[in-house]
């Protein structure tokens, strides 16, 4: 009788891949998204196939090994993606470096691509987030099965608080809380960084009457739930948010207001571009928007700065006395 053997796997795991998977480990502890700890795979594993020779052990990966594997990966790839790749092979090493692995990090000898910043994409009009809001809380009886406490809380939630589309994916029904006057939204921010908040009796009265309205629908809301589900009472996911926003701008017939490929995001432009508007500085944006970088705060607030020249430069009288001149 033939004995049967397993499959071989097609390649050993080497000192790197395991580091690599060690590395994942203890990133996980800082309760990152699945989406961002797949990010750090995929950038490791796609630049670590560029390297050669097939490295085998950090030992291997000279700077002149991960300059010419960086420089093969970047040819076909847009700077932002090579800025974040640059960015998981530096969290790697250093990594390794407080591990005792290696002596020092190579990552300072591969150039990172410069990176333009990113101008704010708010809604177009000064009007058009009040008549985004009205609109949709009326409701539609053109669709299958009208929501629209559910619709408005998705829009004031970015609208006011800011939040991301991942944010609001990630919500429970207990997120929202705090003595009445002090209620907060407690958030679980890009890259595992925590924020806290503060939100308006307004909005606070919309969570409350998209919770009764859940419940009506279907029975008990405990707080460890989801905060967003779907018309089933599945919670929503990122695909049927970003369906679900794209059809509140065209209810309320504001499409031509929505910068292209922001959607979501517009509205959370909007609430920092408004926040500056109203004086708030870099710091508070950016405490209350979850940014990394003081640097993008302060984008909103230039941004703004530009626009009132562009106001004041726009002024009959202003144009009257150029012509004087």
């Amino acid at each position: 009788m033939q004995q049967v053997t397993p499959d071989e796997p097609d390649t050993e795991p080497t000192e790197l891949t395991e580091l690599i998977d060690e590395f994942l480990a203890a990133r996980a502890t800082r309760k990152p998204s699945a989406h961002t700890l797949a990010a750090y795979r995929r950038d490791l594993d796609l630049v670590l196939r560029h390297a050669l020779p097939a490295p085998a052990s950090p030992a291997d990966l000279s700077p002149r090994v991960l300059r010419s594997a960086f420089a093969r990966f970047a040819a076909d790839r847009a700077p932002a993606s090579v800025a974040r790749a640059w960015s998981s092979w530096n969290a790697f090493f250093t990594f390794l470096v407080t591990e005792g692995v290696v002596a020092g990090n190579p990552m300072s000898a591969v150039d990172k691509p410069r990176l333009v910043a990113h101008s704010p994409k708010p809604l177009r009009g000064e009007d058009t987030p009040e008549q985004l809001l009205r609109v949709v809380s009326r409701a539609d009886e053109r669709q299958r099965d009208p929501w629209p406490e559910r619709d408005v809380l998705v829009l004031a939630l970015a609208l006011c608080a800011g939040l991301r589309l991942s944010e609001l994916l990630g919500l429970r029904v207990g997120a929202v809380s705090g003595r009445a006057g002090e209620r907060r939204v407690e958030v679980a921010g890009k890259g595992g960084r925590p924020r806290s908040v503060p939100i308006d009796d307004g909005l606070d009265a919309v969570v409350r009457r998209y919770v009764q309205s859940r419940r009506v629908r279907f029975g008990r809301v405990d707080g460890a739930d989801p905060l967003l589900v779907d018309r089933h009472g599945a919670p929503l996911r990122r695909g049927g948010l970003q369906y679900l926003v794209r059809s509140c701008f065209r209810r309320a017939g504001i499409g031509d207001r929505v910068p292209r490929g922001a959607q979501l995001h517009a509205l959370r432009h909007t609430f920092a571009t408004r926040l500056a508007e109203d004086g708030a500085n870099a710091s508070e944006i950016m405490r209350l928007l979850g940014h990394a970088s003081l640097a993008t705060s302060q984008n909103y607030i230039e941004v703004t700065a530009e626009q009132q020249r562009a106001a004041i430069q726009s002024n009959r009288t202003n144009r009257v006395l150029r012509e004087l001149g």
